[in-house]
């Protein structure tokens, strides 16, 4: 299996960061989905610089790979999940989220991250659909900008109730914004099963030019739950099969396990997590049985 799996801290929030890292490195992730909060590297901490250095050590120390994720939700704003957005209706608002990605960005370019994630947010109330586009490439333009002077892709995010929902939305963004180089997609798999009109394998598929980065977990169709694998509805062996050909076109980033509601059992789930991906990849399945009256004479 090529496919470098990893594990969300956000699924972690229980254990210290340097304990999170060091677990998922014994268990024999490839690399780690490293949401940037006050309980572990704080983007808005004062020693921040000091901080990302000693993360990037311990990275090198242990050989995890690193994608840099901002779906933290109340980072900004103690009274807003995922507050401000880059939709705010207050232009200083939206400028502080555009801050904070761009601090992720060179956060992440220090850590050699593959790529920066991030998503849209939910359109606010009495924003017209163009308003709401406008906004957003606006406020993407200097994450952008950074993203292109240090070579760290920005991936955003479909995200189920944002404005930036679907592969098609995605689609969009790139038109309305000049279709800008370091501009690239996050594919939630869960999100796919939730929402997309394709199935979860043709999404891989569909999405592997633009892909810098992809989140895994099990769910079921219309609802946005994000569940450990086995409990929801998605056929896991030809999604792990397509995301493992990925490498052919040229991804190098990771597969990282999003579950960012089970921290309670975050190292328990890390493990199982682990070996259900390792059982249902493609190295492990077996060939389908081949019919023997197809090679009998009175089947020609």
């Amino acid at each position: 299996m090529t496919i470098r799996l990893g594990y969300g801290t956000n699924g972690l929030t229980d254990l210290r960061l340097d304990d999170a890292l060091g677990l998922l490195a014994d268990l024999g992730y490839d690399g780690v989905g490293l949401t940037l909060d006050h309980m572990h590297l704080d983007p808005l901490a004062p020693d921040l610089a000091a901080r990302t250095r000693h993360v990037a050590s311990r990275l090198q120390e242990l050989g995890l790979g690193v994608t840099v994720e901002t779906g933290a939700r109340y980072v900004l704003d103690p009274r807003r999940k995922h507050g401000p957005s880059l939709l705010d209706p207050d232009p200083e608002a939206r400028a502080a989220r555009t801050r904070l990605l761009v601090r992720a960005v060179r956060v992440a370019a220090d850590l050699g991250a593959h790529a920066v994630h991030c998503f849209s947010g939910i359109t606010p109330p009495d924003t017209t659909p163009d308003t709401a586009w406008q906004r957003l490439t606006d406020s993407l333009a200097p994450v952008l900008d950074a993203a292109d002077r240090s070579g760290i892709p920005l991936a955003i995010e479909p995200e189920p109730g944002h404005l930036l929902a679907t592969l098609a939305d995605f689609h969009h963004l790139r038109v309305l914004s000049g279709d800008p180089p370091p501009l690239g997609l996050t594919l939630d798999i869960g999100h796919c099963q939730c929402l997309e009109p394709a199935m979860p394998v043709d999404c891989v598929r569909e999405a592997a030019p633009w892909l810098r980065h992809v989140q895994i977990e099990d769910m079921r169709r219309g609802v946005h739950e994000h569940l450990p694998f086995g409990e929801g509805e998605i056929d896991f062996p030809p999604v792990l099969e397509a995301l493992d050909t990925l490498s052919d076109t040229g991804y190098r980033g990771l597969t990282v396990v999003e579950l960012p509601r089970h921290s309670h059992a975050g190292p328990e789930l890390a493990r199982t997590s682990l070996e259900f991906l390792r059982a249902h990849s493609p190295s492990n399945q077996d060939p389908p049985m081949r019919d023997p009256s197809s090679h009998s004479p009175s089947s020609r």
